[in-house]
């Protein structure tokens, strides 16, 4: 299991169009990728999962890669939120 922390920088939080683009990212893995956010926790490939953690801009999430390459997916999400979120 591989994780990282990550405070989400976009002024509106997680909205719609960027969990959108989360869940097509982190569906092109076999890896399981949870992101969790104030005691919640959702399936990075369930898009109302993720809206449903009301993710705010200047909120930490915690992004929990499990399975194969899990440093390589874990590298590839960290990138992802640094130019998405």
């Amino acid at each position: 299991m591989k994780t990282f922390q990550y405070k989400v920088t976009d002024e509106v939080g997680i909205h719609a169009r960027p969990a959108g683009l989360l869940v097509k990212e982190a569906k092109g893995f076999d890896s399981k990728v949870t992101i969790s956010c104030n005691g919640k926790s959702a399936d990075a490939t369930k898009l109302m999962a993720i809206m449903s953690l009301g993710v705010k801009c200047g909120n930490e999430v915690t992004v929990t890669v499990e399975g194969d390459n899990e440093e390589e997916v874990a590298a590839q999400m960290e990138k992802f939120f640094q130019e998405n979120l």
